[in-house]
């Protein structure tokens, strides 16, 4: 059912999870902050400068990937078309059974339109923000993903960043 559709976000998030290990010196500074918007899809998203460089370690049309600049945080957030008319109840079931297992899953709201899953599994923190839009015709998703032992320093970057982030409705707004 789910094999057709692209998933850049979900396949990153696994291979991240299974890599992620390298170290970041804690209460570093935040700095500046940039915005990326995605023409393709509309969806917007800003994160700290100081963290992460502004050129993305992987880009495609449907999203970014970001590699803290010394390699301990990834920050990846994509859309794509949901073609195959996924529910948001199958894609949830879908990524706690691909990339999730065995996680210690502590925060996971459900709404009508979109669900988190935080949690940790094996030493690195991650938080997943699901949104579909245009009444399910779009997926849009980010992740941050970093060691669990800098949640300190980390967990303070990914509220901002959650704020920052808006769920796009394709290149002019209109879910067309």
């Amino acid at each position: 059912m789910l094999r057709s559709v692209r998933y850049l976000v979900p396949v990153v998030v696994a291979a991240s999870l299974a890599g992620l290990t390298s170290a970041m010196s804690a209460g570093a500074a935040m700095g500046d902050w940039t915005t990326y918007r995605n023409a393709r899809h509309g969806f917007t998203i800003a994160y700290p400068t100081a963290r992460f460089p502004e050129d993305p370690a992987n880009e495609s049309e449907d999203g970014r990937l970001l590699v803290s600049k010394d390699g301990a945080a990834r920050l990846l957030v994509g859309a794509f078309d949901n073609g195959e008319n996924t529910s948001l109840a199958e894609y949830r079931t879908y990524l706690l059974e691909k990339n999730y297992v065995g996680a210690q899953i502590d925060y996971a709201p459900v709404r009508a339109k979109w669900f988190v899953l935080s949690g940790t599994r094996d030493g690195t923190m991650f938080y997943e923000r699901v949104s579909f839009t245009c009444g399910g015709k779009f997926i849009n998703s980010w992740a941050l993903l970093y060691p669990a032992e800098q949640r300190r320093t980390w967990d303070p970057v990914l509220e901002r960043i959650a704020r920052t982030y808006s769920a796009g409705a394709g290149r002019n707004g209109a879910c067309e």
